[in-house]
């Protein structure tokens, strides 16, 4: 945990990345990347459904805010305690399936997934099928709700679970978003799907016409969990300033992403590259690699102040194929300043 990296093993990344960045795909591609950027996860979560990601139960540690009787204290915590368990135990490469480094295998505690894509349409809450959220009139799932939690870029509910399983706080309301139709099919088909308590909804990050079901200044939480770095670059800074705008005052957003040089981007081969730092995996979603300035830019220029933006850097060993791994994560907590007293 908490690696240094010598300035050789530095100079070495940055020249790795130098030459997988020296033949960028040729834009007509890079456009169809990105028109049918819905499409390419809705094939990964077909292929995968629940069996790749596995329960993210470290957020807690990391992420007090999440957990019940939650401490405003712990709000201002500036290290990472290592509860991130973004990796199996030591199966390390087996895991990195067309680019998707992130680790996150399967368990033996894997969330239990029912159902097919052919029921998705079935079990969809009521209140979803029949009725149209209306969040200017007070109308919306969660109106009553005393702490509200929304996660963009849910998947098959890896973080929304473990959630609603741990934070048995009656207030509690938790929001979850995909692009991904099939994901959110995935949510909504869970057991644990309880609509009293979640609402699932698809939802496109990047059109600002796409209407959220909460109003603004409505959540005490939103969590991006290796999500922003999906998106194109140039929509990344739109994106954020549109998920504050949710926030109500004193509420953060919580972010775990991939750091410059993780071991996912120097796999990377020639001709996979977008633009500096963005790739496309081999089956056709995409990754950003970032560092902690361009998430403190993104951040503050949305009108949010830092309360942690760390590098987490990790050495990972599987002993079975003799091979060392060298993770870097980036997590940050930023925040929607409380408006001033009349005397400030």
């Amino acid at each position: 945990d908490n690696v240094e990296w010598s300035e050789e093993q530095e100079a070495n990344a940055r020249s790795k990345v130098q030459e997988n960045s020296s033949q960028l795909l040729p834009q007509d591609k890079q456009e169809e990347y990105e028109v049918n950027a819905n499409r390419y996860w809705d094939d990964f979560y077909k292929i995968h459904e629940n069996g790749f990601f596995k329960d993210r139960h470290w957020l807690f540690t990391e992420f007090p805010e999440l957990a019940p009787n939650r401490n405003p204290s712990q709000n201002e915590v500036s290290g990472c305690k290592c509860g991130c368990k973004e990796e199996s135990n030591n199966e390390g490469l087996g895991s990195c399936e067309n680019g998707h480094c992130s680790l996150e295998t399967r368990a033996e505690n894997q969330l239990n997934i029912v159902g097919s894509t052919s029921e998705f349409c079935t079990q969809q809450p009521a209140h979803q099928k029949h009725r149209e959220p209306n969040p200017s009139n007070g109308d919306y799932p969660g109106s009553s709700a005393t702490y509200r939690i929304l996660e963009v870029g849910c998947g098959a509910g890896n973080t929304v679970f473990p959630i609603l399983q741990t934070n048995n706080d009656p207030g509690l309301f938790v929001y979850c978003c995909d692009f991904s139709t099939i994901a959110v099919g995935l949510v909504q088909s869970n057991a644990e799907y309880d609509s009293s308590r979640c609402f699932a909804f698809v939802h496109d990050l990047c059109n600002d016409q796409s209407p959220f079901p909460m109003p603004e200044e409505s959540l005490d939480i939103v969590i991006l969990i290796f999500v922003l770095s999906a998106i194109l670059p140039e929509k990344m800074q739109c994106v954020v300033t549109r998920l504050s705008r949710l926030l109500k005052p004193g509420g953060m957003i919580l972010l775990r992403d991939y750091g410059r040089y993780d071991l996912a981007q120097l796999r990377f081969k020639k001709g996979q590259c977008l633009s500096d730092n963005f790739y496309v995996r081999g089956d056709g979603t995409r990754v950003y690699f970032f560092t902690q300035d361009e998430l403190d830019d993104l951040f503050t220029t949305a009108g949010l102040e830092k309360i942690q933006n760390l590098v987490d850097r990790r050495l990972q060993v599987n002993r079975g194929k003799q091979m060392t791994m060298y993770r870097v994560w980036i997590q940050c907590k930023y925040r929607k300043p409380l408006p001033l007293s009349p005397e400030e």
